[in-house]
């Protein structure tokens, strides 16, 4: 593998690091915007990479497999190099396997031990996934970190079904694990980067049963993968219910690997799961809610539509530095909405994406109570 994990420094229970990858460096905890389409809806490419109070962007983002196995194609992509040369993106990314996508597709698929066959939601034609082929498409797209193909329980779910789902991912994940270290040569920058690889991370299933989250975690990490994810969450259950079982599985997690939870959340969840111990994020919230208008500030949640804002002065968030903040009004991006304007989507993205990646900056400062070696550092209060 081509992946390293220094960890830094703790605070309680959270956890502050450093993951090694190919195309570079990632301070953890992270959230990682979700690319899905290889592109951050709205937002450019070296506005991502300049983003927030710091100027220094995303660390790294997510790209969907479905969604490019589909549109252009892996192959087309492999061929031009791999999803960094084809967005024109140099710093590091993640892929998902495809499952949740495949998952979400319910009347439009059929599942068998040997993978999901499913229709494409752009225009019928008939697909088939199996682990080996999630990872083929995966090693051609060429991002650093890559997951195992599994199945996402839907919610709620009797224990039969969790448990005999489980089952049929664990299964999936040694294939994926095992195609994937005969294939890991394969990736389209093997030899430009010195003959690194991808990394490949294990996906925790099991429902909301604690019995089967703990076997789930337990076999994976028998499996050894660099990375283990925390999967099937968010998916309609409660949110106290997301973050109990998160908390209780990062218990059976090796504490020298990263930690991912995947799909969430809202701006106060990210911070609560970091102080869990959660090293790595993503979730399509900041994007998707501000082309609906919704904003997120130091003051709580903004509906910038709202009437009240047509003749305001001020920036969305008086406290936020970003380039929007610094510049545009509420009354303007208030506009922008009502006038249908494509720059509005823009401009609400930039501002939540920079308030996400704001968050996790001042999460990670604040994990800085003792560190490995022992040497105190200074800690920031997070309210």
């Amino acid at each position: 593998m081509s992946l390293s994990f220094d960890l830094h420094s703790t605070h309680g229970t959270a956890r502050r690091g450093t993951l090694h990858l190919p195309h570079g460096p990632v301070e953890t905890p992270v959230f990682m915007p979700v690319g899905t389409a290889a592109s951050v809806k709205a937002v450019p490419q070296h506005i991502v990479e300049t983003n927030g109070a710091d100027g220094l962007g995303a660390q790294i983002i997510l790209a969907n497999t479905y969604h490019l196995y589909l549109r252009p194609g892996h192959e087309l992509i492999r061929r031009l190099g791999g999803v960094h040369k084809f967005m024109a993106w140099h710093r590091p990314m993640l892929t998902d396997s495809g499952g949740f996508q495949v998952f979400s597709l319910s009347s439009l698929r059929k599942v068998t031990p040997d993978g999901v066959e499913f229709r494409s939601h752009l225009d019928g034609s008939k697909h088939f996934f199996s682990p080996e082929h999630s990872i083929d498409v995966q090693i051609a797209l060429g991002a650093d970190i890559i997951m195992s193909f599994d199945e996402c329980t839907e919610h709620p779910a009797t224990y039969e079904r969790a448990q005999s789902s489980m089952a049929l991912t664990h299964a999936w994940a040694q294939r994926s694990l095992d195609h994937f270290k005969a294939n890991a040569h394969r990736v389209p920058w093997h030899e430009e980067l010195n003959g690194q690889t991808q990394s490949i991370f294990g996906i925790v299933q099991g429902s909301m049963y604690k019995d089967l989250r703990k076997e789930s975690a337990e076999r994976l990490v028998e499996m050894d993968f660099d990375g283990y994810a925390i999967g099937g969450l968010a998916v309609g259950e409660p949110r106290e219910l997301t973050r109990e079982m998160i908390e209780y599985t990062l218990e059976f997690l090796p504490k020298d690997k990263p930690r991912y939870v995947m799909g969430v959340g809202y701006p106060d969840e990210i911070v609560d799961y970091a102080s869990l111990g959660v090293d790595m994020m993503d979730c399509v919230l900041p994007t998707r809610a501000a082309r609906h208008s919704l904003l997120f500030t130091s003051q709580g949640r903004v509906n910038i539509r709202n009437k009240q804002y047509a003749e305001d002065p001020n920036p969305i968030d008086p406290q936020c530095t970003c380039m929007v903040c610094q510049r545009y009004s509420r009354a303007y991006l208030r506009h922008l909405f009502h006038a249908g304007e494509p720059l509005a989507a823009t401009l609400a993205s930039v501002h939540n994406l920079a308030f996400y990646l704001d968050e996790m900056a001042r999460v990670r400062a604040s994990i800085c109570s003792i560190s490995i070696g022992g040497n105190r550092c200074r800690v920031v209060r997070l309210s």
